[in-house]
């Protein structure tokens, strides 16, 4: 048996100001550091003998990968990174206070844009959150607006060609990235419905550990943190 842990980082600061994030380079909170911590406690008592850890390029994945390794004794684990699990790009969302757009443009439509498989929001026409010339990012066609239909979208390939792969040779994986990248691979794994997706919600700081089948489809799936666990978006076959 194969499992996979899909961990959102801990707390980040904006987390804490409700404010639409992205690919901003926003870290943890100190509550933030502590869910981390607290994950990587969860893994180590799952029992689970993990093998490698993958982060998006994002600060908060980082360090929450970082930081729950450590907690795990698992510190020297392999690493790898990718930008292909960032948070999806918010646009012209990105640094508003998601409250008050929700008051000026209305609840449904916010969760049309937060929540929705393929409405992206207005897209980002440069500005301090441009992304574009990111060291980190270079050769790379930073969006300007995602929905999560297009973050799927870059996610995949690099499920399929680098984390499968690993799946496939019988590796026990973390991944430790983002709500919204986190959500296209349940919605990979899981078949939910496009109309569903919107349902899907992933707490920050606890790892839902799910056991793949020899076609890694899921057969079990379980928040570790049973008190602070979500719906998961359906019973595994």
């Amino acid at each position: 048996m194969t499992f996979i842990a899909l961990l959102r980082h801990g707390q980040s600061q904006w987390n804490l100001e409700n404010r639409f994030t992205g690919w901003v380079d926003v870290d943890l909170t100190p509550e933030g550091e502590a869910q981390a911590r607290r994950s990587g406690v969860l893994l180590a008592d799952s029992g689970v003998p993990f093998d490698k850890l993958y982060t998006s390029v994002q600060t908060r994945a980082i360090r929450t990968g970082n930081l729950a390794l450590d907690a795990a004794k698992l510190a020297w684990l392999p690493v790898e990174r990718s930008w292909r699990l960032n948070e999806r790009h918010y646009g012209a969302l990105t640094g508003l206070n998601k409250a008050e757009t929700a008051a000026k443009h209305g609840d449904a439509q916010v969760t049309v844009w937060r929540r929705s498989y393929d409405v992206p929001p207005p897209p980002l026409d440069g500005g301090e959150f441009d992304l574009s010339n990111d060291r980190r990012y270079a050769g790379v066609d930073v969006p300007k607006t995602e929905s999560l239909k297009l973050t799927l979208e870059r996610v995949l390939p690099y499920w399929d060609e680098r984390i499968a792969p690993d799946l496939s040779a019988g590796k026990n994986l973390i991944i430790a990235a983002h709500g919204n990248s986190l959500r296209a691979i349940m919605k990979h794994l899981f078949g939910v419905a496009d109309d569903q997706i919107v349902h899907v919600e992933m707490p920050t700081g606890n790892p839902l550990l799910i056991e793949l089948d020899a076609s890694l489809k899921p057969k079990s799936a379980r928040y570790l943190d049973a008190s602070r666990a979500e719906t998961l978006p359906a019973s595994p076959a």
